[in-house]
């Protein structure tokens, strides 16, 4: 039965069917060919989307959405500037920074690039960059957004695998920071070895002064929800939307940019993109149904568990299982269907739950990086007016940070999980 499914979602995909639908299918299929309850498709899919922590995509989507409409990510990305200086490749090292900041209040790679990409890559071409490497800092900056709390990504893995999606979002910061800083020392590397630009961008201490003030309310909205997190008053949702009024008053009073029009195309944009996430949500509840009954999750782990017991080697099993997947699939629905398969076996050999976690994500944010289906990359061909393989071309070299970065956060389990035992205690 379960190879029954697989090939008719992989026939789906190969067909051009988006992934929502390829799953739903495949499942519709499977469950009348082999006479099992037609009723199920309607309660998997329900059951699914009813769930607490999944309240907060809409709303964390609708706030991102809110601060863009606002144009505050020019006056960040400025304050940034006059903060980092005229060294050689400042305004790259701007650009990973500024993508830092947003994702305090984004959570996904693809919004990021969109609030984001044309402004980074402008600014980078404007001051003698190559394009194809704007393109390529640009799109590999936005994978710590899905690391960096909140993190639509990892609040879906936690609903998931019934892992605190709290502590979860905690346990992205210190990753987070760490993929910032060897980004950061890529970019330093290769200002040296091409002679990358200075800044023409002179700073002064009045014109710090300024920029702060204006920039301020902006900057206070990931304090505030990363804020809300650490000090365990507010749950993902709640933060969200105490993040989305906050954004408002901003908008409305402060920058006084915000107009009625521009919220109700943030609360469109924010349906659409909501929409196209719960759809997966459903349909790949009713696949991994199927798989279950067909004990695929507990074939599995027997399977992995009988490859080795030890944990490092099974989380780098994981690490290139993901890899491949993440090159073929949509992460979130291969968060949703191999999470439930490989999180119980790798849980019972001794991976911390919050290391696999970001571990998992981690993985898929670089596929997004990666041909033929990584969304990244075709974004920013958009954003930037670039064709495909030049904006491959030009994230190459920024894959040795990030599989540094995965390759720190898979064998030293403290920088995921230090964080989230020490505010345990």
């Amino acid at each position: 039965m379960s190879l029954v499914l697989v090939a008719l979602f992989a026939f789906a995909l190969v067909i051009g069917a988006p992934v929502a639908v390829a799953l739903g299918l495949a499942s519709v299929v499977a469950i009348v060919a082999f006479d099992l309850p037609v009723h199920v498709l309607a309660q998997r899919a329900v059951n699914a989307l009813d769930s607490t922590p999944l309240l907060a995509v809409p709303l964390f989507i609708l706030a991102a959405s809110l601060l863009n409409a606002m144009g505050v990510t020019t006056h960040i990305f400025d304050l940034v500037r006059l903060l980092v200086g005229r060294i050689r490749g400042a305004v790259a090292q701007v650009s990973i920074l500024v993508s830092l900041i947003f994702s305090g209040v984004s959570g996904a790679a693809l919004a990021d690039i969109g609030a984001l990409g044309k402004i980074q890559i402008d600014q980078m071409v404007a001051q003698g960059y190559r394009k194809q490497f704007g393109a390529g800092v640009t799109i590999a900056a936005a994978t710590i957004g899905p690391i960096f709390p909140p993190s639509i990504p990892l609040i879906i893995y936690a609903s998931v695998t019934n892992v605190s999606a709290v502590q979860l979002l905690v346990a992205g910061i210190v990753p987070a920071l760490l993929i910032t800083a060897f980004l950061m020392a890529q970019v330093a590397v290769m200002a040296r070895l091409y002679d990358l630009p200075r800044d023409t961008m002179s700073p002064s201490l009045a014109a710090v002064a300024r920029k702060t003030l204006v920039s301020l309310p902006a900057l206070l909205a990931p304090i505030l929800l990363i804020g809300g997190l650490l000090s365990g008053y507010f749950g993902p949702t709640e933060v969200a939307g105490v993040t989305v009024a906050y954004s408002l008053v901003i908008g409305f009073f402060v920058y006084r940019t915000l107009t009625f029009k521009a919220v109700w195309e943030a609360l469109r944009e924010t349906a659409e993109a909501t929409a196209g996430v719960l759809f997966i949500v459903s349909t790949a509840a009713v696949f991994a149904w199927v798989l279950t009954l067909d004990r695929v999750p507990a074939l599995a782990g027997e399977y992995l568990l009988g490859i080795s017991s030890n944990p490092l080697v099974l989380l780098l099993l994981v690490n290139l299982l993901l890899l491949v997947v993440g090159m073929f699939l949509e992460s979130i629905a291969a968060i949703l269907i191999i999470a439930p398969i490989v999180a119980p076996a790798l849980h019972a050999a001794g991976v911390d739950p919050l290391q696999l976690g970001i571990v998992f994500v981690l993985n898929l944010m670089i596929g997004l990086l990666t041909p033929p289906v990584g969304m990244s990359l075709y974004m920013v061909s958009i954003v930037a007016k670039m064709p495909v393989h030049s904006v491959v071309r030009g994230v190459l070299p920024f894959f040795i940070p990030l599989l540094l970065s995965l390759l720190v956060v898979s064998t030293v389990p403290a920088v995921s999980t230090w964080l989230p035992e020490l505010l345990s205690r």
